[in-house]
């Protein structure tokens, strides 16, 4: 059984983070700290990310994230879970003052740790003592009353450390096979992303359910619609239609289309809306 390194601190994710829906308003209204895991935990575990606010006096407000293909372990007081990938958009209401500790999973890095495909807790949560050794209750009072984000991070790693199984190759494996999804020189077809890895169609399919939780054809889409809302965000000087043809997309209707759908607004007020002034929607 692998042991927790021991390590006086735990290196923050220096990385700007995808996905979170409105940059530009949340910068004002949280804060997130990431951090990478211990070597022993580093096969299962991507990074530790926490979030805290603090609205005292003001009206509650809506954080909305585009999930990536990952499975998150989240302490929150009196919601604490594990949760599957979510296939649509995550909204969290912030009110008052409060903080909460997440664990992302590995793509597939949550597969050893389950007695079932990772796909059954696809859009749903599970008890967090499907993890832990001891209740939602106890884990939230370790965690988040540890103290400061290293203590809390370094709680977390003691509840799930007690009884890791040996590490899974094929979880390296899927890392390759998603980093390829996500690159800029990334496959715009399943069939694609088959031939990079060497295997069939079918197999691929298969090999997501298991330990994915959704389809190659889902992972795929979502990069690109995080990427599109990361350019938008960013203000670079592209055009839609050029944009739509770099990702991938048949044409500009199509990245319009996915991109109002799932974050309900059209790409060209999304890139409006984050150019202004924090909060102006």
């Amino acid at each position: 059984m692998p042991r927790l390194e021991k390590r006086d601190t735990h290196a923050p994710v220096t990385a700007a983070p995808k996905g979170i829906v409105d940059p530009l308003g949340t910068q004002q209204r949280i804060r997130l700290g990431r951090y990478l895991p211990s070597a022993a935990l580093a096969p299962f575990v991507e990074h530790y990310w926490i979030v805290q606010w603090d609205l005292a006096g003001h009206p509650p407000q809506v954080q909305r994230v585009l999930p990536y293909p990952n499975a998150n372990l989240v302490f929150d007081r009196g919601q604490t879970a594990l949760f599957g990938v979510v296939r649509g958009v995550f909204d969290r209401t912030l009110e008052g003052a409060g903080h909460v500790l997440g664990v992302r999973f590995r793509v597939g890095g949550l597969r050893p740790l389950l007695d079932e495909p990772v796909c059954a807790l696809t859009d749903t949560t599970r008890p967090a003592r499907t993890l832990l050794s001891c209740d939602a209750h106890r884990a939230e009072m370790l965690v988040l009353d540890a103290g400061g984000d290293e203590a809390m991070v370094r709680a977390a790693e003691s509840l799930l450390g007690s009884a890791l199984p040996p590490p899974n190759p094929v979880v390296d494996q899927l890392q390759a096979i998603v980093a390829h999804a996500a690159s800029a020189e990334g496959p715009a077809s399943v069939e694609s992303l088959a031939q990079h890895a060497g295997m069939g169609v079918r197999a691929l399919q298969r090999l997501f359910q298991d330990y994915v939780g959704v389809s190659p054809k889902w992972v795929l889409r979502r990069y690109r619609l995080q990427e599109a809302a990361w350019r938008l965000a960013r203000g670079e000087p592209v055009g839609l239609a050029q944009l739509a043809a770099e990702l991938g997309y048949f044409d500009q209707a199509h990245l319009t289309r996915d991109f109002t759908r799932l974050v309900g607004v059209s790409p060209g007020d999304y890139q409006r809306s984050q150019q202004g002034p924090a909060g102006a929607r």
